[in-house]
């Protein structure tokens, strides 16, 4: 029989967890370096590169490294999650590099920002927020890098993104799940000591502006 105390003082303590490391992650998020000023690709921002009638996309020698300086990882774990990513949805047009933070007691939120990077040169600055539930109970703030796939507008990205049943793997130290939504598919992953696949899955909602506030109700 459900202990109603029990659940009552369990949702409390993790409400406050969440609420505590909303704030550590908005108080560094605020202390953090100024945005980039330009496409990591190495041409001016807004330079397209694709042929009349083709999407670029980035090849697996381009990510490896920039998969590699975000997430503090060896180049070759980064190509061994390249390979199944590739294997299994093919070339990103773009991807996101941004942070996170979040809490939980089983259940929780997190809340992130970061930049959009298109092939093309184009760039959005995004941030989303989502529920997590694992099992066990803390506050973090990470890294993280999303492949982005078929995606021809970057305004197009702000919308609810469930992740996909099933779809959550670890693969060189670093977790992946799938979220899609209107054909856009996206790809997470995040590295780490204590990384955990239930903490990534349900779903993200992509926002244009920064959540006011602690917004502990991450819908």
């Amino acid at each position: 029989m459900l202990n109603f105390k029990k659940y009552t003082k369990k949702s409390n303590l993790s409400v406050f967890v969440t609420a505590f490391a909303c704030a550590s992650f908005l108080a560094l998020a605020g202390c953090s370096s100024t945005p980039e000023a330009s496409n990591p690709n190495g041409y001016p921002q807004g330079q397209a590169t694709a042929t009349k009638g083709q999407t670029a996309s980035y090849n697996d020698s381009e990510l490896v490294s920039a998969i590699s300086d975000h997430l503090g990882v060896t180049a070759e774990s980064a190509a061994s999650t390249l390979a199944r990513l590739f294997k299994k949805q093919g070339r990103p047009v773009g991807y996101i590099t941004g942070e996170e933070g979040g809490g939980a007691l089983i259940f929780g939120a997190k809340y992130g920002e970061g930049t959009l990077w298109m092939k093309d040169g184009r760039s959005q600055k995004v941030y989303w927020k989502g529920p997590t539930v694992g099992f066990d109970a803390g506050a973090e703030v990470s890294r993280v890098f999303t492949l982005v796939y078929d995606l021809d507008n970057p305004d197009d990205i702000f919308r609810r993104f469930p992740g996909i049943d099933g779809s959550a793997f670890l693969v060189a130290g670093m977790a992946v799940h799938y979220e899609r939504a209107n054909g856009i598919t996206l790809a997470p992953v995040r590295a780490g000591a204590g990384v955990r696949l239930g903490a990534n899955i349900g779903y993200n909602s992509y926002v244009r502006k920064k959540p006011k506030g602690f917004g502990l109700i991450p819908i």
